[in-house]
């Protein structure tokens, strides 16, 4: 008696557990996913795979809400005349991405909001719009 019952809660937890995975599929489908990247680094290679990876995410989640705040030697990411990724970022921009300068930074490199591709917002200090940004419950990417 007990190894039918046993045998009957295995056939029961193996059969339901793709009706959970779908369900569990269908959750992160209809969630609203809340990102923040952090992008301190000069690396143009980094900045390229982040361009990637920002298509992917928007790709999947189209309705993801996502800022990416740059910052430190990152910041020429968005400076139109230092920038190589001007059209990526206009073309995530058009996806709902937010990019973010840190004024810290911009004060200390001299840089003013003139100088920044059309669109990009900034923000007081990077380190304060992330910690606001997890406070939140946004989810905390490092680049």
């Amino acid at each position: 008696m007990k190894l039918k019952l046993i045998l009957l809660l295995a056939i029961f937890a193996f059969a339901a557990s793709p009706a959970f995975a779908q369900v569990k599929q269908k959750e992160a489908k209809t969630r609203q996913h809340r990102i923040v990247y952090d992008v301190s680094a000069a690396d143009t290679g980094q900045h390229a795979g982040i361009m990637r990876q920002l298509n992917n995410l928007k790709r999947a989640w189209p309705d993801a809400q996502v800022e990416v705040v740059v910052h430190g030697k990152a910041l020429n990411l968005l400076v139109t005349e230092n920038t190589g990724k001007a059209t990526a970022i206009k073309d995530l921009q058009a996806k709902g991405v937010v990019f973010a300068a840190c004024e810290n930074t911009m004060r200390v490199r001299k840089i003013t909001k003139d100088q920044l591709l059309p669109g990009v917002i900034t923000v007081p200090m990077a380190v304060g719009e992330l910690v606001l940004k997890q406070e939140e419950g946004w989810s905390y990417i490092k680049l």
